[in-house]
């Protein structure tokens, strides 16, 4: 997006935002949106569950309601040059006023077999490594993993290939990341579309 708007990507990186004192946080927020202020771009918060939660959640301190109140009245006053975009993992969990200050949703579903294959073929074109296997095989092996998950298995296929040149080869470095893969993601945590 801040590509086709020819603007750049300010990223809100929350190991520089959180602070353990109180008040610390809002203050830091504060300063984020007083530096977007002075110039076109994109704002993008990962994660947004992280600042945006629920300030309804009794288990919450108030130190999150504060942020979270501080949170709003920031977005409520950036000027109309500075676009914020956000992700989440739990929508569930952002308070309901967040919700407000956004005129776009969407959701992204898991990939369907075919997208994921599809998904592949247009990586494997662009990394130009020979990953040994066909795209309907590993979206079938992947099968319930996200766009992210899935680049970034052709991302670690890659970067063991080229770490292992002149001698690399990609279809038992595939086949050895997908043992690794279904270990670190069980049945239970794939998420089938």
């Amino acid at each position: 997006m801040a590509h086709s708007l020819m603007v750049p990507l300010i990223v809100a990186r929350y190991d520089g935002l959180i602070a353990s004192y109180l008040g610390e946080t809002a203050s830091r927020l504060r300063k984020l949106f007083d530096y977007v202020c002075t110039r076109r771009c994109v704002l993008f918060f990962d994660e947004f569950d992280t600042v945006g939660k629920e300030r309804g959640d009794e288990h919450e301190t108030g130190e999150i309601k504060r942020v979270v109140s501080s949170l709003l009245l920031q977005i409520d006053n950036l000027p109309s040059h500075v676009v914020v975009v956000t992700a989440t993992n739990h929508p569930e969990l952002l308070d309901r006023a967040v919700w407000r200050r956004f005129q776009h949703r969407w959701e992204l579903p898991m990939p369907s077999p075919k997208e994921a294959e599809a998904f592949f073929q247009h990586l494997g074109n662009r990394s130009q490594i020979m990953l040994g296997l066909s795209p309907k095989t590993l979206a079938q092996k992947l099968s319930g993993a996200s766009f992210a998950e899935l680049e970034e298995f052709v991302e670690d296929v890659s970067r063991l290939y080229v770490l292992g040149l002149p001698d690399a080869d990609g279809k038992k470095i595939a086949e050895q990341q997908l043992k690794l893969w279904s270990k670190r993601y069980r049945p239970s945590h794939i998420r089938k579309s």
